[in-house]
């Protein structure tokens, strides 16, 4: 079973917490996306980006020094994002890195799929960037089937935690003995659920350190989850789709 989850737009250099594994398996295609990021004028990495200038800077002068094998931090502690605060990972206990660098992949415009300990530098580039390089037509082109065929494993199941920009990568490769199993985090509001981006994301981070906690290897016990107010909810669930109902909010009394 393996877990997919997508990157933080935010990175941050941690090179002395935990030592890096290996490099991720596709670092030569990541250094054919650094070329031609360097090629680019300012102008254009600025707009491939779609940020201000304080970030474009910042990040141009990443590319302009950019060595993929020096000054590396582990994937799971160079992405600085809500989910990954949520996740936790500073606090794992040994059991728990092994389980989530066999089970968790992270999808990456830049890197493809990185193993949590896989050794990353910051980086800016969003998977639905229009990127054409090498005669592709954007990242998705770029990628083809391969992130499919990476984070597919001999049990043919895959747990979605990544957002539809990183998720539809997979999807589209998907087969018909694939079982793949979208959790969906959201509140009902008007008779609908409806995901709220914040909450949903620090219940992403949530799940994963949970499956990490109980070894999870079986779809199953993902059922369980109850963090942060959230409770599995069987009659709005299908079986690629498990969705989960915040009827609480920590701190607050219930209103059941």
């Amino acid at each position: 079973m393996r877990i997919i989850i997508s990157p933080a737009k935010q990175m941050r250099v941690d090179t002395d917490s935990f030592v890096c594994t290996e490099l991720p398996v596709f670092t030569d295609r990541a250094e054919v996306l650094k070329d031609w990021i360097q090629s680019l004028s300012y102008e254009e990495q600025k707009t491939l980006w779609a940020c201000n200038d304080k970030i474009a800077r910042q990040n141009a002068e990443r590319f302009a020094h950019m060595d993929l094998t020096k000054n590396l931090t582990p994937a799971l502690l160079a992405y600085d994002g809500i989910q990954y605060t949520y996740m936790a990972p500073a606090v794992f206990e040994d059991d728990q890195f092994d389980y989530v660098q066999e089970h968790l992949r992270i999808l990456s415009g830049f890197y493809g799929v990185v193993k949590p300990l896989d050794g990353a530098v910051p980086y800016r580039l969003e998977m639905q960037a229009k990127a054409t390089v090498g005669g592709h037509k954007n990242l998705y082109d770029f990628w083809g089937d391969s992130l499919y065929q990476e984070v597919i494993d001999e049990s043919r199941i895959l747990i979605n935690l990544a957002s539809k920009e990183y998720s539809k990568c997979i999807e589209k490769y998907l087969r018909p003995e694939d079982r793949y199993i979208t959790c969906v985090f959201g509140e009902l509001t008007g008779g609908r659920v409806v995901q709220k981006g914040v909450y949903a994301k620090m219940a992403r981070g949530e799940m994963v350190r949970f499956m990490a906690g109980i070894h999870a290897e079986d779809p199953e016990q993902i059922k369980e989850f109850n963090w942060s107010g959230y409770r599995f909810d069987e009659d709005r669930s299908s079986a690629d789709e498990y969705v989960f109902i915040r009827t609480e909010i920590p701190g607050k009394p219930s209103r059941r």
